[in-house]
């Protein structure tokens, strides 16, 4: 595992490879054994491959979600809100669970934040989303991952540029 994290990097840049099958259904088997707390799973993920709805879906935030469009893999990570008291942070595990087992498949990607966040002066791009894919009110989302084969290297960072000076030992101070 701590290699994997050690080779993690946001990838932006895809290739217009699809996704096989398989690896779409080790991803989905990935979110779906994300923990969760008192084990209700309030996450839901909507799998968005077709082309024109990834390009909408690229349009979601004013800065940050346009290279969604060349992903050929899109997961919209959302919750039943109505089901948990702590929706965004289940939500928020499996996402990283769904972004570490695509590292470990050969394939890169990026967290796009959704939630809090703004698609134009007059509408969320929580709103957004929800129109586009159809969402009931009570669902509500974190976040997209994209997901495709890399086409872009970032380099592993270093050991020497990991914050070790945010940590702490028994106390702050």
């Amino acid at each position: 595992m701590i290699e994997l994290l050690r080779k993690r990097r946001s990838i932006r840049k895809f290739t217009s490879e699809k996704i096989d099958p398989e690896t779409t259904r080790t991803l989905i088997e990935a979110a779906l054994r994300s923990p969760s707390s008192r084990g209700i799973n309030p996450w839901e993920f909507i799998l968005v491959d077709d082309p024109d709805m990834l390009l909408k879906l690229s349009k979601a935030k004013q800065h940050g979600s346009g290279f969604l469009d060349k992903a050929p893999l899109g997961i919209v990570v959302c919750a039943d809100s109505t089901r948990s008291d702590v929706w965004v942070e289940d939500c928020s595990i499996a996402a990283i669970i769904i972004q570490l087992t695509a590292l470990s498949l050969g394939l890169g990607s990026c967290w796009i934040q959704i939630r809090n966040r703004q698609h134009d002066s007059e509408k969320t791009s929580e709103d957004y989303i929800r129109e586009q894919l159809g969402l009931p009110e009570q669902i509500r989302v974190v976040s997209i991952i994209a997901i495709g084969h890399p086409d872009e290297r970032k380099n592993p960072l270093p050991d020497s540029k990991l914050q070790y000076d945010k940590i702490r030992n028994n106390r702050w101070v």
